[in-house]
């Protein structure tokens, strides 16, 4: 990136004396020697106008051998690397926080990041949502996004168009590596992978050359010589170097409440199977529940399993207040022939009568025996309320399943409504789209002339837009409504 760049994101006008900007790849030398090493050869230039008192350091007058050298007009940096890039890109990330790097990823570098160039707008593409722009013009600045059509972003588009796979073949193997990737906490290959699967299977025919790979947006040259070696080859030898300890990992983190990070402690703790943690490991509450349905929270449930939940959780619901709306969401909702688990949202369109539901309904579902397992209980988020736990229809050979109840007042249904229906990525590029157009869009409500400040903080939290069905949201957003089937990204 440029100079001018890195300091915005370090929020900096100098340089402060006696502090030196050095390049991300002395770090990553530093945790692969284990050590603190000097920063010799490491050091980044920087322009006179950035010096306090516009001295040159020392460090600066004797360049390394992997010194970035300064252009003819002192403001901009050429790495001599590709991989310098993304190290570059990686450490400015570092200053804007864990918050904003959930929301920016890279939309033109590919899923190994070492062969792309950069810039801080198109890090905003993977997880918010909007399609790659290969123009370098329109990606120089990350103020372009005001100014880009919707037709930009996923949330614009059907996802339908993915419906067909003509790609299985490379996709079933790079979700493999994407999946590895995930488990060991690597975030940022793990959605690399995931963008560039999504980009093939929305691909309209089956890819047939590195070339054509290329062209595909979200596609980079690494990930197209991957895809060229599975077309040629049938197989992904970086399939054969995964690390053993993915399949532990994979295996811990399908325990519900235990999240990657858990999962790495058990495995250096030296737990290798379930019984290792049933029998060692300090459990909350939750993974102990998670632990016992293990099997059942992992097999995926026929959309028939789903619709009866929901009925009975209907039933119950209009047995303590009439007139209530209860709409099963999520997978379901989609039109998935699977699901999960199953998300049902439950208000009354009097805007009143949702009021004193919550804790009445979670009762009469654990006196019925249909509730067996608190997760998380009577969980407040604003006016809405939030069960987390398990269920079982009666009958033989039932299995335990996942269930949500959201109880929300009807002001805030329609967004609640879009936000549980999902996808995942659907919402993040509404989201993001939303945030381009200086509004905020939540599960709670729409808002317009909202002022952020730095970091994306809310200065001025705006005023709510009326949306009074999801259909409104879009508009308000300037997008074509789509269908709950086409949001499945």
């Amino acid at each position: 990136m440029d100079c001018d760049r890195a300091f915005r994101l370090l929020k900096l006008t100098r340089l402060p004396s006696g502090l030196q900007l050095v390049k991300a790849s002395w770090l990553s030398a530093c945790i692969r020697d284990q050590k603190l090493l000097s920063t010799a050869g490491y050091a980044v230039f920087v322009p006179r106008r950035y010096l306090e008192n516009g001295e040159l350091r020392k460090e600066q007058q004797v360049l390394g051998s992997e010194e970035i050298q300064p252009s003819a007009d002192e403001g901009t940096m050429k790495p001599n690397t590709e991989a310098q890039v993304r190290d570059s890109l990686q450490q400015g990330l570092g200053t804007l926080g864990q918050q904003q790097l959930a929301e920016k990823a890279s939309d033109d570098e590919d899923s190994e990041g070492e062969d792309a160039s950069v810039t801080q707008e198109d890090l905003e593409a993977l997880i918010s949502g909007r399609y790659p722009v290969k123009s370098s013009e329109e990606t120089s600045d990350s103020s372009s996004a005001v100014a880009r059509p919707a037709s930009k972003w996923v949330c614009a588009h059907s996802s339908n168009s993915k419906k067909d796979n003509h790609n299985q073949c490379i996709t079933e193997k790079l979700e493999v590596l994407a999946k590895a990737y995930s488990v060991q906490g690597d975030k940022w290959r793990a959605l690399g992978y995931s963008k560039a699967i999504n980009a093939l299977k929305s691909y309209h025919k089956p890819v047939t050359s590195y070339q054509e790979a290329c062209k595909i947006p979200g596609i980079g040259k690494r990930m197209a010589e991957k895809i060229l070696e599975i077309l040629e080859s049938g197989h992904l030898r970086k399939l054969d170097h995964i690390s053993e300890s993915v399949p532990v990992l994979e295996l811990f983190s399908n325990v519900w409440g235990a999240g990657v990070k858990t999962a790495q402690m058990w495995y250096q703790q030296g737990f290798r199977t379930l019984d290792d943690i049933r029998t060692k490991a300090t459990l909350t509450s939750q993974q102990a529940v998670g632990l016992k349905h293990y099997t059942d929270f992992l097999e995926r449930m026929p959309r028939e399993e789903a619709a009866e939940i929901e009925q009975t959780v209907r039933q119950a619901a209009l047995a303590v207040k009439h007139g209530l709306v209860c709409v099963a969401c999520g997978s379901y909702r989609r039109g998935k022939p699977t699901c999960g688990d199953v998300d049902v949202l439950i208000t009354h369109p009097d805007g009143q009568s949702h009021r004193g539901v919550f804790t009445k309904l979670i009762d009469s579902l654990h006196k019925s025996g249909f509730l067996t397992d608190d997760l998380v209980s009577k969980e407040d988020n604003g006016e809405q309320k939030k069960y987390l736990g398990v269920c079982c229809l009666p009958g033989p050979a039932q299995r335990h399943r996942r269930l949500d109840i959201i109880v929300v007042p009807y002001s805030e249904f329609a967004c609640a409504l879009l936000y549980f229906t999902g996808s995942a990525h659907f919402n993040r590029s509404m989201r993001a789209l939303a945030k381009t157009k200086g509004m905020s869009l939540s599960e709670h409500a729409l808002t317009s002339a909202v002022v952020r400040g730095p970091g994306g903080v809310k200065v001025v939290s705006g005023h709510v837009l009326p949306t009074p069905t999801e259909r409104d949201v879009f508009i308000q957003l300037g997008l074509p409504y789509r269908e709950p089937s086409e949001r499945d990204w």
